[in-house]
């Protein structure tokens, strides 16, 4: 479970692999549409599809003779899971911080 989950983030750790799930998040999209979206040759969005899909943030779809990528939600929702509580801590300390910042100025 650790080594899937770390796939995941390594996964993610990427910029362009970011865009293709930001790409990807409101609609399904085939490998030739992703990549007219970036500089990079195709081969090399190829690979980070196929990145994407062994770590299972994109789940592959034939239409035809196309192949279609979308957005594994279940799998995304692991990445957010997994960061909520850090989400939640850092709230509270902002909230904590932003109260004494006010009671500070207002006693000036």
């Amino acid at each position: 479970m650790m080594n899937l989950r770390r796939d995941v983030f390594q996964a993610i750790a990427d910029p362009t692999r970011r865009a293709i799930l930001v790409l990807v998040a409101t609609q399904s999209m085939t490998a030739g549409a992703i990549a007219s979206n970036f500089d990079t040759a195709r081969p090399t969005v190829s690979k980070h599809l196929q990145i994407l899909t062994e770590c299972e943030l994109l789940q592959q779809e034939q239409s035809g003779r196309e192949v279609y990528y979308h957005l594994n939600p279940n799998k995304m929702k692991e990445i957010a899971d997994f960061i909520e509580p850090f989400r939640k801590l850092w709230d509270d300390r902002f909230n904590k911080l932003e109260a004494l910042m006010k009671n500070y100025h207002s006693t000036k």
